[in-house]
């Protein structure tokens, strides 16, 4: 699409560059801003001329660059990357599904980016759905040269919505070894066989025996549910159950929602069960 009222474009280069002018914001991969009107958008700021590094192992877990693309991060857990993938880390085999939760061809996964998709903020955005569903954790840069730290889970507030203030960027994904090592799942549903993901539940079991289950897509800002070892059905069925934030719209009632997503819970975990 045509954004018509964009009338210049700049490379970030380095971090002074992040400086937004009225009007300018950051263009990740540029996949939703190119995909419909943006009327109060003067300028776009590149933010994948940084040079941040796709992929990195470090000493607490994977660190993943904001401007990682999607495509990238498939590979590496397919075992397609340079980067080589660490044996325990057997709960990377989520991540192939998360890209198949997107509503969007795989033609798209070499432009969008992961960061882009998180910040995005809407409720079917799948790298949300991976990203809480380990734990991950955002680096954000503030626009004065500061850096704080924040869990995923609390960075998308809501619908669209996300606490990045005015000229904010999310720099990087940190996913902690202990997320990465324990044994995970993930399920989606939707009303169309390749439409919009009406409910994404992720589930895993920690290798201390706790458990971690959560609800994307259904709701408008993600759900947390944890418990001290894996939960009996109706303990999991109930909890999803009570969870708020459940939405209607032309995809899917709250209700639905509410309900499908209990049946994936429990498929996970009769999964993790076994």
């Amino acid at each position: 699409m045509d954004i018509v009222t964009v009338s210049h474009f700049r490379r970030a280069i380095s971090r002074d560059d992040l400086a937004l002018a009225p009007g300018e914001v950051f263009m990740g991969g540029g996949t939703w801003l190119m995909s419909e009107p943006q009327p109060a958008t003067t300028g776009f700021v590149d933010l994948t001329t940084l040079g941040w590094p796709d992929l990195e192992i470090t000493d607490t877990g994977l660190r993943i660059g904001a401007t990682c693309t999607i495509a990238t991060l498939r590979a590496w857990a397919e075992g397609r990357h340079e980067l080589t993938l660490p044996e325990t880390w057997i709960a990377a085999s989520i991540i192939p599904e998360a890209a198949d939760a997107l509503l969007a061809s795989f033609k798209i996964w070499h432009t969008a980016t992961v960061g882009g998709n998180i910040c995005r903020a809407f409720p079917a955005g799948a790298m949300t759905s991976l990203a809480v569903g380990l734990d991950a954790i955002a680096e954000v840069w503030g626009v004065d040269g500061s850096m704080r730290t924040m869990p995923v889970s609390d960075l998308v507030t809501g619908n669209a919505v996300t606490c990045l203030a005015p000229g904010e960027v999310l720099r990087a994904i940190n996913i902690p070894e202990s997320a990465l090592t324990s044994r995970a799942h993930l399920k989606k549903i939707a009303l169309a066989e390749l439409g919009r993901s009406g409910s994404v539940v992720t589930g895993r079991e920690d290798r201390d025996g706790s458990s971690v289950f959560v609800i994307t897509a259904a709701v408008e800002r993600p759900v947390v549910l944890r418990f001290t070892s894996l939960p009996d059905a109706t303990t999991l069925r109930t909890a999803i159950a009570a969870a708020t934030g459940y939405y209607s719209d032309p995809l899917g009632s709250a209700d639905w929602r509410r309900a499908v997503s209990m049946v994936l819970g429990e498929r996970i975990r009769e999964e993790l069960t076994a």
